[in-house]
């Protein structure tokens, strides 16, 4: 052997005997747990026995963990009184228990305990362990019976010895027990029981090393898996967990390599995830709530433990909840969008609890505003003591956010307020190009609230329901489709059988125009989802301020097509296609009326959620010019028995301009006119003529005419004036062009 091969290995040797690298494919025995502490820890032990080394790990976890759990028994009268859920966690861990044994095998196929086969989504939920968070509550909320520590115990120790065996799911098979987000669920829950058995007697000594040696060895598995950046929440969730171990178990040789590696990787989800503008880039509220908790459970501990937190890395976490914000109701909720999965069916999101965690952290009254005084009740273990008693006085401040965008993400809000009467839209046009796994078929879909009702809802979805795919398609969206084209194409479920699936094509969309006054807010743009079948497609929306939408649809084609709007909710059609009402129990609601007359309409419901299809039938070109006008009580809707139409206070066709075009259409009032297709108007003082069929909103504001393009296309207008002034202008699409009257 050359001299210095020799020598690296002596020193290897030397290093080792104080401490090793630890093992992933194996759990270290109890008894060899001090080689693997740093040196120094090792001094200061001075070879003490196991009894001395758990209640060294006890001390430690009472200052770093969250919160000390010498105080659990002060802090669990007041979990149960705020949560009455002693009944739930009862549920949950006997259903765990009547399932599974302690001993469970984990790699398919096998039995649950009645015999039925146990399927991938319920494999998936066992490598969680999230019930194994019931059965620790059940324990302490029942008499305190050992055999639930033992469970616990023996169910981690089956896992440890099918390691060793190689008899577990694999990353391959599709649902790994070691795949990252799995692994780092179960640390999150096992570290959450592990603090709240610490008190115990029945949690041995030899217990409780077991624990730390089984925490170790999922350290260094995620931290050897993870030497790359993954996109996606699951690589996200593996090294939030491996942060916090690292955090909570530094005294161990290698975990300062792991907090590095964590450390690097949020870093790099916070930048290339969180999106410039603050949202998440899978387009979902779910997986943005997600994030934060991912997030919050690393920066929440490196904060106990006086290790400095990059500041970008904690401006970029507070721009999530700055984000929930900017998209909520104003009844503060916020819109389902994409996989959001919390309750199936659900037209709205809870987001009380994310920004109860970001008051928390951050103590802003805006945040507060929509925080309550508790937050989720699994999160509610990972608050300080200090952070509970803040959950009774929260300061709260209303946002003064009006209509925005996302333009990067691509979610548009148009907004009255944030008064509980108010009205909000958001629109949908964005499509990530790294993993659009979660999203919906729903490209250039709004969803609208108005009188505290989601008037055009979406859904919530589970992946383990069999109408998934169903819920996840443009049939329950409020978006157009073409003959019988969904936008959602080429449907794939994922390897491990799980139920989730995705779309393997979209729509690509282009967003055209965003201008907020005002008068109105205006929105245009297209998408790709009907050229196969030969068809261009756009969608301008316009916000007339705190009154209604105008929602405009055009299709082109050299063939002939049925062009259809799709819209949800619960309407009667007693006007035909013309014109839906939904009314709600306190006699508020919505009508959608057609200006361009349609052909049919035909409704249809799945799992009680109803919606109506508004066709017109063979044609090449057409558009939908629709108004979505909601109404509180019978005197304020639409009157469908007038002889001239209003919608509110304008004018349906009865404007003081004349025009011409292939089929013009005007909403005026004493605060300006809407014009769509038109080719020429003329007034008393003015005349504007296009090259093609233009839309626009006009208005005199201090002796001048102010002319809005609401077009889609960029327009040449040829202006002349009484005095015989000529000029041409060339507007592009939301761009403004003011004129002297005189």
């Amino acid at each position: 052997m050359k001299l210095h091969a020799f020598l690296a290995t002596c020193i290897l040797i030397v290093s080792n005997i104080y401490a090793q690298t630890i093992p992933s494919e194996q759990v270290i025995p109890v008894d060899e747990l001090t080689k693997y502490l740093k040196k120094e820890v090792q001094r200061d032990l001075n070879g003490e026995d196991q009894s001395e080394l758990a209640k060294y790990f006890r001390e430690q976890f009472s200052e770093r963990f969250f919160y000390d759990y010498k105080t659990f028994y002060d802090r669990l009268p007041h979990y149960n009184s705020v949560f009455a859920n002693q009944e739930n966690h009862k549920k949950g861990a006997l259903d765990h228990m009547g399932k599974y044994n302690d001993s469970t095998q984990w790699v398919m196929p096998f039995n649950y305990l009645n015999g039925e086969p146990v399927n991938a989504y319920a494999m998936r939920h066992l490598a969680r362990q999230h019930k194994m968070v019931d059965i620790a509550l059940h324990y302490f909320n029942s008499g305190k019976d050992p055999k639930y520590i033992r469970y616990f115990e023996n169910q981690m120790r089956s896992l440890n010895a099918a390691l060793h065996a190689g008899k577990y799911e694999t990353i391959e098979d599709g649902n790994g027990v070691y795949e990252a987000f799995r692994s780092g669920y179960r640390i999150l829950n096992w570290l959450w029981i592990h603090n709240m058995f610490l008190n115990e007697a029945e949690y041995s000594d030899q217990d409780q090393l077991m624990t730390i040696a089984t925490l170790l060895q999922h350290g260094q598995h995620l931290y050897e898996r993870n030497g790359q950046f993954s996109p996606g929440n699951h690589q996200t969730r593996g090294v939030s967990a491996l942060a916090m171990l690292a955090i909570l178990l530094r005294d161990f040789e290698g975990t300062d390599l792991w907090l590095e590696r964590a450390m690097q990787r949020l870093g790099e989800h916070l930048d290339r995830e969180i999106n410039d503008d603050g949202f998440q880039f899978e387009r979902s509220v779910h997986y943005h709530m997600s994030d934060i908790n991912n997030y919050f459970y690393v920066y929440q501990l490196a904060k106990i433990n006086s290790i400095e937190v990059d500041p970008a890395w904690e401006e970029k976490l507070r721009g999530l909840f700055t984000t929930l914000v900017k998209i909520a109701y104003p009844d503060r909720s916020a819109p389902v969008l994409q996989d959001d999965t919390e309750i199936p069916w659900g037209e709205k999101n809870d987001i009380s609890e994310s920004m109860t965690l970001g008051y928390l952290l951050f103590e802003d009254p805006e945040f507060g505003y929509f925080a309550t005084n508790k937050v989720d009740n699994r999160v509610y273990w990972f608050l300080s003591n200090d952070q509970v008693k803040m959950l009774e006085n929260i300061m709260k401040k209303k946002p003064l956010y009006g209509s925005l965008a996302f333009e990067e993400t691509g979610y548009y809000v148009t907004r009255e307020g944030w008064g509980e009467d108010d009205k909000m839209m958001i629109i949908t046009a964005g499509l990530d190009d790294k993993k659009p796994d979660h999203q919906h078929g729903d490209m250039l879909g709004v969803q609208a609230i108005a009188n505290g009702h989601a008037i055009l809802p979406n859904y919530q979805v589970r992946y383990s329901l069999s109408d998934f795919e169903f819920f996840k398609n443009s049939m329950v969206k409020n978006v157009t489709l073409v003959d019988d084209e969904l936008q959602g194409k080429q449907y794939t479920s994922n390897k491990g059988g799980s139920g989730f699936g995705k779309f393997l094509e979209l729509p690509n969309p282009t967003v055209i125009a965003w201008e907020t006054t005002n008068d109105f807010d205006f929105f245009a743009g297209s998408h790709d989802g009907f050229e196969n079948v030969g068809v261009d497609y756009t969608r301008q929306v316009i916000y007339v301020k705190d009154d209604f939408w105008i929602v405009k649809d055009d299709f082109s084609s050299d063939g002939s097509h049925d062009y259809k709007q799709v819209w949800q909710g619960h309407y009667t059609h007693e006007e035909g296609p013309n014109l839906l009402r939904a009314t709600m129990p306190d006699a508020c609601g919505h009508d959608i009326f057609q200006i361009n007359k349609a052909d049919e309409v035909e409704s249809d419901g799945t799992r009680g959620k109803h919606r109506s299809v508004v066709t017109k039938k063979a044609q090449k070109d057409f558009s939908f010019i629709t108004i979505i006008y909601p109404y509180c009580g019978y005197s304020s809707r639409l009157d469908e028995n007038a002889d001239e139409m209003m919608i509110g206070n304008w004018k349906v066709n009865k404007s003081q301009w004349k025009l011409d075009g292939s089929n013009p259409v005007s909403l005026s009032s004493d605060d300006g006119v809407y014009l769509f297709n038109v080719r020429e108007a003329r007034s008393e003082k003015l005349t504007l003529k296009w090259s093609e069929e233009a839309d626009l909103f006009i208005k005199t504001e201090d002796d001048q005419f102010v002319i809005y393009s609401l077009d889609k296309n960029e327009r040449t207008i040829e202006i002349q004036t009484i005095k015989g002034k000529k000029m041409t202008k060339t507007l592009k699409p939301g761009e403004v062009l003011r004129l002297d009257i005189n």
